[in-house]
């Protein structure tokens, strides 16, 4: 933290890069929201994997992200400071998991995932108030991308 309080992240710091969505969540508004739109490209560039190799993905980001999350929030000196958004990519990442990619069903993913995130609700408010560190960071998000994507079954 520097003198007036405010959290100081490096974006040459690879952790803080990838945590902090490529820069994406230094959007002075809705940075989960800049930081869910990141996650559209890759959705895309990902989307020709294999279900097992696009799951192992997703685990590998998910995993990792506990600690990319962590170790930035850590150096900020505050939990889950909005310009955090690794998690909001790895939750997009897994609403769309083996969904036909389509402009149509982007959108919906995206807006499924955005409602859970933002909205919180239960589990996934229970999930953000009583879980730390990187691991409370990240499972909310991917609860919320579990909620979307489970819609999207249903709908697509």
């Amino acid at each position: 933290m520097t003198k007036n309080n405010a959290p100081q992240f490096n974006l040459k710091d690879p952790i803080h890069f990838l945590a902090l969505g490529f820069g994406s969540g230094l959007a002075p508004k809705a940075p989960g929201t800049f930081g869910t739109l990141v996650a559209v490209p890759l959705v895309l560039l990902f989307s020709n994997l294999s279900p097992f190799y696009l799951a192992l993905l997703i685990l590998f980001m998910s995993l990792s992200g506990i600690y990319i999350c962590g170790k930035a929030a850590k150096d900020a000196g505050v939990h889950d400071h909005g310009a955090i958004v690794w998690d909001e990519i790895v939750g997009l990442m897994i609403t769309m998991f083996m969904m036909p990619i389509t402009w149509q069903t982007m959108l919906v993913g995206f807006v499924l995932f955005r409602f859970f995130d933002i909205l919180k609700p239960w589990p996934i408010s229970y999930l953000d108030k009583n879980c730390t560190g990187g691991f409370g960071i990240m499972i909310d998000d991917i609860v919320a991308g579990l909620a979307a994507w489970l819609i999207m079954w249903v709908i697509f």
